[in-house]
């Protein structure tokens, strides 16, 4: 239980300290022409980047939670049925 803490809050740092320096993710790894193309012609992949830091800290809290397994047994229980008597 202590080391689900540790990793969740691990991952949501990560993925807050990419949402906060995105200009330097966007100045060291350059642009994400989908981003660039689908989300604004200047500011599109500096919002990508905020986009997979947020996506990045959400899945650590649920880490950290532990809501994870309940949230892809939601997403891909009708894929595998089977995969329910599990939890």
């Amino acid at each position: 239980m202590f080391t689900r803490i540790i990793i969740g809050l691990i991952i949501a740092v990560v993925g807050a300290g990419i949402t906060m320096k995105s200009d330097f993710f966007y100045y060291n790894f350059g642009s994400i022409p989908t981003f660039d193309k689908y989300l604004g012609a200047e500011g599109g992949s500096r919002l990508g980047y905020k986009l997979i830091g947020i996506l990045i800290t959400v899945i650590g809290f649920l880490i950290m939670t532990n809501m994870i397994g309940a949230i892809i047994l939601s997403i891909f229980g009708g894929v595998a049925p089977a995969a329910n008597d599990n939890f």
